[in-house]
């Protein structure tokens, strides 16, 4: 197509993303059902688009644009997280006229958010079980647990600027979820300490923060949309429902950036 010939809706594909949305009852909430999730894949679609490339910034060292990129992350995260509010104006009446048509498809299953939480460092080899069915997407999770997290290149950037973190921190599973170092909450503390001879990474490390306290904010958000709309109900991909989102509160990312706060 001709640039003179594009139009907008040309450009964004509208006909298709319009066309995307299949009721299968004549519940008048299920289209909202539909569309919220739909918007927050595409969220989560360009979150993992500015991960990906941050990462690999701070791979090479170049963290001024990295800086953009996550900023960028935490105000896609906070239209993830406004999702639940359009979400929860559906009641429990509205929600039990569209469950039955769900089958055992469940938020729990988007490959997508599995993979930010991958990334982030929030790893879980289980989780891919339920991708096998999706040979392409287990592949990428796969991967994704293969390769260190971006808070794991994170900390082999503070190595090499000097930072006194030994090699075996390293060589630990990287399909594990990182646990907290002493000697990493004291690199950190380093950092603080000293914010303006370390700006570049005293700002990495408030941004890495701004990242694991949106994501906390979206899955309470989460927690409490869904014990307002059904309840203490098991979820529809097998979950426990509540008691799972609460027993997930308690994951969080970088436990260091956490704990130095104590220290300084």
């Amino acid at each position: 197509m001709a640039k003179r010939d594009v139009t907008y809706s040309s450009y964004l594909d509208l006909e298709r993303i319009l066309s995307a949305q299949h009721p299968a009852s004549d519940a008048h909430d299920e289209f909202l059902f539909i569309i919220v999730h739909q918007a927050s894949e595409l969220w989560l679609k360009l979150c993992l688009h500015e991960l990906e490339a941050a990462r690999e910034l701070v791979i090479a060292d170049n963290l001024g644009p990295a800086f953009k990129m996550l900023a960028r992350v935490a105000q896609a995260q906070r239209q993830l997280i406004s999702s639940w509010d359009v979400l929860s104006t559906m009641t429990p009446h509205d929600y039990s006229l569209v469950r039955p048509h769900l089958g055992n498809s469940s938020g729990f299953q988007s490959a997508q958010y599995r993979l930010m939480e991958f990334i982030l460092g929030g790893r879980n080899p289980d989780m891919v079980t339920m991708h096998e069915a999706t040979p392409e997407v287990a592949d990428k999770l796969k991967a994704e647990l293969a390769r260190p997290s971006l808070y794991g290149e994170v900390l082999r950037l503070l190595q090499r600027r000097g930072f006194d973190l030994p090699d075996d921190i390293f060589d630990r599973d990287l399909t594990a979820p990182h646990e907290p170092l002493d000697v990493v909450t004291e690199a950190w503390a380093q950092v603080y300490r000293e914010p303006q001879k370390y700006w570049d990474l005293y700002e990495l490390a408030e941004k890495l923060v701004d990242l694991e306290y949106h994501f906390q904010r979206w899955r309470f958000g989460h927690l409490k949309t869904v014990e307002r709309v059904i309840g203490f109900k098991r979820g529809t991909g097998g979950t426990a429902g509540v008691p799972y989102l609460e027993s997930v509160l308690k994951l969080g990312f970088f436990p260091e950036l956490l704990a130095v706060r104590t220290q300084i």
